[in-house]
């Protein structure tokens, strides 16, 4: 059941990310956006702001930190592509 949650709260931060950035995708490019994010802030922005990612627990800071997260490798993403 907590797998269903986790995969729940990373389709709606994925999906609240791209809607931030203007970036169309699925559902399951949406779950794996949030979650690569995740990991992503856990890294780096964890330690900044003494906060978890939802790899921790699915509270309002640690989704925020893992929103950001997703938006920050969107960004990076889109750095990529514009490259080519």
């Amino acid at each position: 059941m907590n797998i269903l949650i986790y995969l729940i709260v990373a389709a709606v931060i994925g999906w609240v990310a791209t809607e931030l950035m203007h970036d169309r995708s699925s559902l399951l490019i949406n779950i794996i956006i949030a979650i690569i994010g995740a990991f992503l802030a856990g890294y780096f922005l964890s330690p900044l702001f003494g906060v978890g990612t939802i790899n921790d627990a699915i509270t309002v800071p640690t989704m925020l930190v893992t929103l950001l997260g997703a938006i920050i490798l969107l960004a990076i993403v889109r750095l990529f592509r514009r490259r080519r």
